[in-house]
């Protein structure tokens, strides 16, 4: 699914409870997380995916994704 791509994903690091944390700030509650930073991106994308995919099945709107923009 190419647009999976062009959703961002904010990563945070939860101290707590030890793992990344993954939210992805276009489509509401599509959050997700995993130990490691590697593994917490790809469950991000799975979300994203998973997301889409359960909107089209329901006939909701699809939130574009943003442009954040460029860091300097």
């Amino acid at each position: 699914m190419e647009e999976v791509k062009h959703y961002s994903m904010i990563i945070e690091w939860d101290d707590d409870e030890k793992i990344f944390v993954v939210t992805v700030p276009d489509l509401p509650g599509c959050r997700t997380h995993d130990r490691t930073r590697e593994e917490a991106i790809q469950q991000g994308q799975e979300a994203i995916e998973g997301w889409i995919m359960t909107a089209r099945a329901d006939g909701a709107t699809i939130p574009p994704p943003r442009n954040y923009g460029t860091l300097p």
